[in-house]
Formats: structure tokens, C-alpha cells, sequence
């Protein structure tokens, strides 16, 4: 078993290599003095599963948790999709919902898509939560921010793929997303994912209204992921793109892109509610 100890509060998690989610044994943290709703937003290279075991700790919190899937992943085939297209079906689950006082929390890729959404429905938002997040610029698109090696890399994947999607070797996905992992669990979360469809990476966005909004923005930070350069100027989540978001609140864990996800969801729901509570 591994233990895990944040705030004198410890849980134990079973080997990585097991496929479990909520059946391990642990110390459970107090419920959270705030109850919140939180709206939760993969990334690239994953779907609604993602946070199955966060989703989980958060509720065990008392607090109430919607995980909805956009359109290119999970069950959803069709690859041909753009970003404007992602960003309206999250709009669209929140408002056919009737959700209001929203904390809603973006992972990766998920950042441009909580940028899109708060200037759909600004109104019904509490606080948006960049975690390891792209922030980007008015007018930039997500493959701006890869390093020259990646761009020229996922350039050649894009052209060789039948239908504009970008698949990861596992060699860099075993470095960079799941650098924390022994072999046996990068190699199962390997296993999970799905080509990404490419579209949405490479459209430039319309960011004027989001740079407009008040709404309050919290940064979570895992000092640990290896997906952007580290102690880089020109790239990277902390400080490169956080900054972008003005005034806002710095939560910092230890983990890396993925692996953590599975092994320590009790943790980041913590960080989650850290980065969202008033």
C-alpha cells in the first residue's frame, strides 16, 4: 500500500497497478466547512473518466460534482470537431442543468475551455480553477505554446493520422505525462486514451471578453509535471501562463499530468476545494 499524509490527515491507496476507485482503505478527511458545486473540465487525451476518482473524494466532501464530456471523446467518435464546438456543449450542459454558483475547474487542455465557457455563461460562475492549465492569450492557440520539438512532432502525427487527430508515442507520454508512474500503471493509463482529435489545438481564440470578466481565478500548480518545460521563460503552466490570469489565488501540490489523478485523488480534491472555497 501507499500512504499519502497532507495536513495530518493520511490516506492509503492500493498498488498503482490496480484498476480501483473508490474500494481502498483510508483515513477520510472532515467534510468541508463550504459546500460547493463544481463543474469539472478534462483534457486532451482523456474524457469524463479522468476524474472519476477526484469526483468521487470531492463528493465524499458534501460537495456536488458534474463531469461532463464534450464532443470527440468518450463515446463520441466523430474526430472532425472544433474548439468553438467543445466550448458550446459544456455552455449547454450547464445551462440545461440550471447551474449557478459554479467553481468550474479546467485540467490542461480544459483551461481554453473554461476561458471559452465563462464568456458564455459568466453569470452563473463562482470562481474558475486553472489546474496544470493552458491560460492562453487573446489570440493564440493552444499549439503556440508547445516547445519548436513538440510543434514539429505533433505537426508530423497530425499529417500522418486519416483523420486529423494527434496520437502520442508512448515513449513521450511515458516521460512527460506520467513521469511519476511505475511502468506497469503508465503503461495501463496508456492503454485508456484515445487519439485527440486536432482541430481544436490549432484555432486561434477570441480571449477579449474573457480578459474583461471579473470573475475570481485560482491556479493549482503540481510541481512535478513534466508535459511543459520546467524554469522556462518562453513556456510552461507556473509562473509562464498563471500569470495571465491577473489577481489570483496559488494553490501548490507535488504531483505530475496524469499519474496523480489515479493514485492521490483524495489530495487533489482537497487542492480543488482549497482553490475554489471563498
Amino acid at each position: 500500500m501507499y500512504p499519502y499524509q497532507q495536513d495530518w490527515v493520511r490516506w492509503t491507496y492500493p498498488h498503482p497497478n490496480m484498476n480501483v476507485y473508490p474500494a481502498f482503505a483510508r483515513w477520510t478527511p472532515r467534510p468541508s466547512d463550504q459546500l460547493l458545486t463544481f463543474v469539472l473540465i478534462h483534457g486532451a487525451w482523456a474524457d469524463t473518466s479522468f476524474w472519476d476518482g477526484i469526483a468521487y473524494e470531492l463528493r465524499k466532501l458534501g460537495h456536488t460534482v458534474y463531469v461532463p464530456e464534450y464532443p470527440g471523446h468518450g463515446a463520441d467518435m466523430n474526430k472532425n470537431v472544433t474548439h468553438a464546438m467543445l466550448t458550446k456543449s459544456i455552455a449547454d450542459y450547464i445551462v440545461s442543468r440550471n447551474l449557478h454558483d459554479i467553481v468550474l475547474v479546467g485540467h490542461s487542455f480544459g483551461g481554453t475551455l473554461v476561458q471559452k465557457v465563462a464568456e458564455l455563461v459568466p453569470d452563473r460562475l463562482k470562481r474558475l480553477v486553472f489546474w496544470n492549465a493552458f491560460v492562453l492569450n487573446d489570440g493564440e492557440m493552444v499549439a503556440d505554446e508547445f516547445p519548436p520539438a513538440a510543434q514539429d512532432l505533433f505537426a508530423q502525427l497530425r499529417e500522418s493520422s486519416p483523420d486529423d487527430t494527434i496520437m502520442l508515442p508512448f515513449p513521450l507520454f511515458r516521460e512527460t505525462f506520467v513521469n511519476l508512474a511505475s511502468l506497469g500503471l503508465a503503461e495501463q493509463i496508456y492503454g485508456q486514451i484515445r487519439p485527440e482529435p486536432a482541430k481544436p489545438s490549432y484555432e486561434r481564440l477570441d480571449l477579449k471578453k474573457f480578459y474583461s470578466l471579473s470573475v475570481p481565478r485560482s491556479y493549482i500548480y503540481l510541481t512535478e509535471d513534466n508535459v511543459l518545460p520546467q524554469f522556462n521563460s518562453q513556456y510552461g503552466w507556473h509562473p509562464h501562463m498563471s500569470n495571465r490570469l491577473g489577481l489570483f489565488r496559488y494553490i501548490q501540490g507535488s504531483g505530475d499530468h496524469m499519474t496523480t489523478a489515479k493514485t492521490q485523488p483524495a489530495m487533489l480534491a482537497q487542492k480543488i476545494y482549497e482553490a475554489g472555497r471563498d
